[in-house]
This record gives structure tokens, sequence and C-alpha cells, in this order.
């Protein structure tokens, strides 16, 4: 079984004031650099998506994964159907979508959720909170990639997640 995972970075970061929250430092390394190390180290392939010509490039030099430079402006959307669209390209089973400015989301977390992925392959999944709410990251089943392929805006996975309801893990 092929994984995947995607790390959308292609977003402004508006919240936060002309700063960019995933070159912000977490214990010394950049937030975007974190995520990606911690996906890779989950064996699966990684992807990121990126705004053209992103400075946010540099955090990621020397790591091996796939930058996918997306246009920003589409929304969330572009960077789920460039992410999907690799996913089909490599043969991947499935795409976790892990979103890359949660800096509490290990290494261990993602392989568990690959671990209960593999009890009901074909049926999306998503973590949980500690109380049971639908939180990231998400793996979406092949079956649901011409789904994403079709999604526009900045909505994200919403109308997929409601129409092919996800196990909480």
């Amino acid at each position: 079984m092929t994984r995947a995972i995607l790390l959308p970075a292609a977003g402004a970061s508006r919240r936060m004031r002309g700063r960019d929250k995933l070159l912000e430092q977490v214990d010394g390394v950049a937030l975007l650099r974190r995520s990606a190390l911690r996906a890779k180290a989950t064996e699966a392939y990684v992807a990121v998506t990126l705004p053209i010509a992103s400075p946010r490039r540099a955090v990621l030099d020397g790591l091996d994964l796939t930058l996918v430079e997306i246009d920003a402006a589409e929304g969330m959307a572009a960077s789920l159907r460039a992410g999907a669209a690799w996913a089909r390209d490599i043969g991947a089973s499935a795409l976790m979508v892990a979103l890359p400015d949660m800096p509490d989301i290990t290494t261990g977390d993602m392989s568990a959720l690959w671990a209960a992925q593999a009890e009901q392959p074909d049926r999306p999944l998503r973590a949980a909170t500690e109380d049971g709410q639908p939180g990231h990251p998400v793996i979406l089943p092949q079956r649901v990639f011409p789904a994403i392929a079709r999604l526009m805006g900045d909505a994200g996975a919403r109308a997929i997640l409601k129409d092919h309801p996800p196990r909480l893990h």
C-alpha cells in the first residue's frame, strides 16, 4: 500500500499580521520543516503545496519530498486538487492531509492514523480531539480522489466529508 501525505502550505497567513507562521521557529526549526520531517518519518511519500516563488521553499531544502507550486489565490481547493492528482500519479491508496501549522501533531499521531486507516481502507478517517471532536489530520481514500478533483474555493474537503462521513480515531 502506497501512502501519501499532503502538507498544504500555500495559505497567506493573513492572521499573522505580516509574519509567516510556517516560517516561525518551534524548538529552533521552522514550523513547515518540522511538519515535513515528521511526515517523512512515517515513511510515506510527502508533497508540499506552495505559492508560486515562495520563500517557504528554502526551509524544505535537502528533504526528499515533492514540491508543488499552485495559485494560492484559488484557495485550499487548489492544494487539495494538486495533492490528489500527485497521490493518484504515484499510485497511492490514500492521501493524508496534514495541516503544517499544527506543531503538536507528531509522527506517532500520523502513524497511528495510518494503522487505523488500514482497518477500513475505503472510508475516510479523521483524527479526533481528546474530547471526541473531529480534528486533523484527515485520510482520504483513493475512491474520493475524483471528488477532490472537482473542489473549488477555500472550503477544503468539507463537502467530501459530508458526502463520505469519516470514521474518527
